[in-house]
């Protein structure tokens, strides 16, 4: 089996029926990344693979610290053996260092998971960040705002998107510049 079959496998298992919404996102998710595929050269399936099961750690069966992230890589890490770099993307996944640091958890994240090349991790910020929680496409503005609209501005979630827009919004136009640069047909940076 391949690393995207896996992926999208072990994700259906793990969100589909417990949480069809979480699902529905990922795999949007996920589609977002295969549009990609002309920036990421070799590192597509790579991405895809991260996309589909990035939120895998919301699942009810393997959440621990109620931080997705640090649950979903874990389990990637220690039950799954899982290809290192999908589970250092999993853990870093959209700013999760802003989110861990607002729950007290960014040594652990920092720790035990190494950042993954800055343009992947650019890549998968974009396409979570371009992706409903119905796993239809959208803006990075409308997300952030659909976001704080639905945690509160002032919950972990909302505080940490609030302090991650910025970040979000760079990586949105980093990779949107890129696919510029593709289509255009002179090469990524």
């Amino acid at each position: 089996m391949g690393l995207t079959e896996w992926a999208y496998s072990l994700s259906e298992a793990m969100l589909s029926e417990p949480l069809p919404r979480r699902w529905a996102h990922s795999l949007g998710v996920a589609e977002c990344a295969r549009s990609l595929s002309p920036i990421l050269g070799d590192d597509a399936e790579l991405l895809e693979a991260a996309a589909v099961l990035h939120d895998v750690g919301y699942s009810p069966a393997i959440a621990t610290t109620g931080f997705h992230p640090l649950d979903g890589a874990r389990f990637l890490r220690d039950q799954e053996q899982a290809d290192e770099r999908v589970v250092r993307l999993v853990a870093h996944h959209s700013c999760a260092l802003l989110e861990a640091e607002e729950r007290g958890l960014r040594k652990e994240l920092e720790n035990e998971f190494q950042l993954e090349r800055s343009d992947l991790v650019d890549a998968l910020i974009y396409c979570d960040m371009t992706t409903t929680p119905d796993g239809t496409r959208t803006t990075p503005a409308e997300r952030l705002d659909e976001i704080v609209k639905r945690y509160g501005p002032e919950t972990i979630v909302g505080r940490f998107i609030q302090r991650a827009a910025p970040e979000i919004h760079a990586a949105a136009g980093r990779v949107e510049e890129r696919a510029a640069q593709v289509t255009a047909g002179s090469q990524p940076t």
